[in-house]
């Protein structure tokens, strides 16, 4: 069993978190993080088996609540009336936008090692996992206008891709330059304005 210390484990949490943001996952290392603690590397391993797992315990559990909220609010989308769905565009609403960007903020430092230090780490492509699922939410939305009847341009999912891809790039972007929290709030509104107009222009149908 290893030993429990939970005064050394955030402590050794916490100097693996200044590890990483200032050096990035691969160029950080568990000598380093030892020293900052105070602690022996062997005490270190007890607690922490490698730089993955010490980058686990710092994001896993902020990482997976988002992509499963995210995942389950798409499917909620996906079964609203289609009426419904093209008035709620883009598909990320109001209230779940302001969920997503309070949680990013309430877990600031998590996002920001996932977005700016993980290469190397299986979060390395987190981004691209939620950029998936917008992608799929909107070819499922288009495909659905067409079954219906709406009369709509179609696009492939290479453009649908991109599109998802601005979206999430652009809402991480305020981590990456560090923005404060209702600056970032403030541009999540501007991004959303800007993305649903975007969304009925190419799709060539009215946003009124």
């Amino acid at each position: 069993m290893r030993p429990i210390n939970e005064k050394l484990a955030e402590e050794l949490l916490e100097a693996g978190k200044r590890e990483f943001l200032e050096r990035g996952f691969q160029g950080a290392s568990m000598r380093s993080i030892a020293a900052a603690a105070g602690v022996t590397t062997g005490a270190l391993y007890r607690y922490y088996t490698d730089k993955a797992a010490l980058m686990d315990a710092l994001v896993k559990e902020p990482a997976e609540t988002l992509e499963n909220a995210y995942r389950e609010q798409q499917r909620l989308f996906a079964e609203k009336p289609l009426q419904n769905q093209l008035d709620g565009l883009p598909e990320i609403s109001d209230e779940s936008a302001a969920w997503m960007m309070e949680y990013i903020y309430d877990h600031f430092d998590a996002f920001k090692l996932i977005v700016c230090c993980s290469v190397g780490t299986k979060y390395e492509h987190y981004l691209d996992t939620l950029i998936d699922i917008e992608s799929e939410s909107g070819r499922r939305l288009i495909d659905r206008m067409q079954e219906e009847g709406v009369s709509v341009r179609d696009m492939d999912d290479a453009l649908i891709h991109i599109l998802s891809s601005a979206l999430f790039n652009g809402i991480f972007e305020t981590v990456r330059h560090d923005m404060p929290r209702e600056e970032a709030f403030t541009h999540m509104e501007s991004l959303r304005d800007f993305y649903s107009a975007g969304w009925f222009k190419i799709l060539g149908i009215s946003g009124d």
